[in-house]
């Protein structure tokens, strides 16, 4: 069984980790900084986002980065320049806020959103949306009545996305449409009793590797709900996961001391760790 080494601490709040080159990419959402990390360990800051708290993270065909600007619901996108730009607003469609994405291979971006407020005291769940955004900006809902889309994998064949569906309890599958709409929906995996999927990645076998907050573990689950491996965090909590490095066979995995963006902002020492995992499957898919 994989187990899970020290890569980088003093991360404040970690997630949407991204493989690209040779280094890890991932939005610090708390230090309000998109980062990045080789596999040695030696982190960099990519971009400052002032009192923006950055999440999911993705790149255009011609390589400018999109960032999830989570409070004010916007799709951020760096240009050459350097300069960010606003791409597209997303809060008509947004119960909660943004959150993670996953852009594919023509640069289409699927967003989800919490859907509702996290900070309210009980919870009030409701459904939402998951919107994609075109790459010249036009945004339109593609799927509805969703249980806070969080993480979002597109397999290895561009036909499929699957969306963790945090306050749902399942994966949940579509059918990638060539105008970018999404269809035919269904479960994926429901997920066993006590876990939540918050971000996610996909591999070779279309098994999906799930970070889950509440069991701080992070489980490989395949079609149809069949969990075949576990990697405890405890007791930190998982947040987000990706595989990468060498072959794809690194499993980056992100935790921290606390699943509230609010408390580890104010946290010092910050709890946010990156640690990896050998894995035998490679990475696969999008992102």
């Amino acid at each position: 069984m994989a187990k899970l080494e020290p890569l980088v601490d003093g991360i404040a709040f970690g997630e949407g980790p991204r493989w690209r080159g040779d280094r890890l990419f991932f939005s610090d959402i708390a230090d309000h900084r998109v980062k990045s990390v080789s596999e040695a360990g030696d982190l960099a800051v990519e971009l400052e986002l002032g009192a923006r708290r950055p999440s999911g993270l993705g790149w255009l065909p011609d390589g400018r980065l999109l960032v999830v600007s989570m409070r004010d619901r916007k799709l951020l996108r760096r240009e050459t320049s350097g300069e960010l730009t606003e791409l597209a607003d997303l809060s008509q469609w947004c119960g909660g806020d943004a959150n993670d994405m996953v852009v594919d291979a023509a640069g289409r971006a699927y967003v989800g959103n919490i859907g509702f407020d996290l900070e309210d005291s009980p919870m009030q769940i409701q459904p939402t949306h998951i919107v994609c955004v075109e790459p010249d900006g036009r945004a339109r809902p593609v799927a509805e009545k969703v249980m806070c889309p969080n993480g979002m994998v597109i397999a290895q064949d561009g036909r499929r996305l699957i969306a963790a569906e945090s306050a749902g309890g399942c994966l949940t599958a579509f059918d990638l449409e060539p105008d970018g709409s999404l269809a035919r929906r269904r479960v994926f995996a429901a997920l066993p009793k006590g876990v939540a999927a918050d971000g996610i990645c996909i591999d070779a076998e279309d098994a999906v590797w799930v970070a889950s907050p509440m069991s701080q573990e992070f489980l490989r689950v395949h079609e149809g709900g069949r969990v075949s491996e576990r990697i405890s965090c405890a007791p930190s909590h998982a947040i987000a996961c990706m595989l990468g490095g060498a072959g794809r066979r690194t499993l980056f995995a992100i935790t921290c001391g606390t699943t509230h963006i609010a408390e580890a902002e104010r946290a010092q020492p910050r709890s946010g760790r990156i640690q990896l995992a050998r894995v035998e499957v490679p990475g696969a898919g999008l992102p």
